[in-house]
């Protein structure tokens, strides 16, 4: 049986010029996409730029929403009322939502983002709360596999994409290093094609300790924000499918 596997990638972070038209190209490489909607980067015009770009590609998009927190580009943990952060989740998924309905694209999936993510994997409310927003929002949700947000989410029926990321070390429990340790995010283009493959194959990887984990990905991230992404995209695309791996949606 072949093997796939999903490519997503984070757009709309950047609203430069060159940022769009990198995102825009990413676009033609991946099968998914994770919009920035507004937390920590993102307004009303990038949305409508890469949802009109995902249809035209025809990949699916999802929404990326985050902490409320622009200044750290929602890469710090927050000390925020469950409340207060649900509110602002919902009025980012509204932007977003309503834009996808302009321009007559559905949404296929949200992705939390940045700290958010990271957090909810193993917080008992962040990751009920993601959960019960996936299900209002009738979205899959993409978390880490063996995650508690994971269980949350089959327990109540919600269609959870088990992600991995190409381009940061894992700890020997399953979790990202956090990137404020030296080697967190992996700059040589070489080992992020090699452990692209080896989670697209389902085999193990080799933890920042050096010990072997085995690590279960629907969908695989390429970050659009790290230094030859593009570049890194194109790669990794051209080794899956030379190694027999077809790229696709799974949402």
């Amino acid at each position: 049986m072949t093997r796939s596997i999903d490519l997503n990638a984070d757009l709309g972070e950047d609203e430069s010029p060159a940022g769009i038209a990198r995102d825009i190209a990413i676009m033609d490489i991946v099968s998914s996409c994770n919009i920035a909607c507004g937390g920590h980067a993102g307004s009303r015009q990038s949305m409508r730029t890469m949802l009109k770009a995902a249809k035209s590609k025809g990949i699916g998009p999802g929404a990326h929403p985050s902490y409320p927190d622009r200044i750290n580009f929602g890469r710090r943990s927050m000390d925020i009322a469950v409340e207060d952060l649900e509110a602002s989740l919902m009025n980012q998924l509204g932007e977003i939502i309503s834009i996808a309905e302009e321009v007559d694209v559905p949404l296929t999936h949200l992705k939390p983002h940045g700290a958010l993510y990271n957090d909810a994997q193993d917080n008992e409310a962040l990751s009920a709360l993601l959960v019960d927003i996936a299900a209002r929002t009738n979205l899959a949700l993409v978390g880490m596999p063996g995650s508690l947000i994971k269980q949350k989410a089959d327990r109540k029926g919600i269609h959870f994409i088990a992600e991995a990321f190409i381009d940061r070390r894992y700890s020997d429990n399953g979790r990202l290093v956090p990137r404020s340790e030296a080697g967190a995010v992996i700059a040589e283009e070489e080992i992020r094609i090699q452990q692209g493959l080896v989670l697209a194959e389902g085999t193990a990887l080799t933890t920042k300790d050096g010990s072997r984990l085995l690590i279960a990905a629907d969908s695989l991230c390429l970050h659009s924000d790290s230094d030859g992404a593009l570049k890194t995209a194109e790669k990794m695309r051209m080794a899956l499918e030379q190694n027999g791996i077809k790229i696709g949606r799974v949402a």
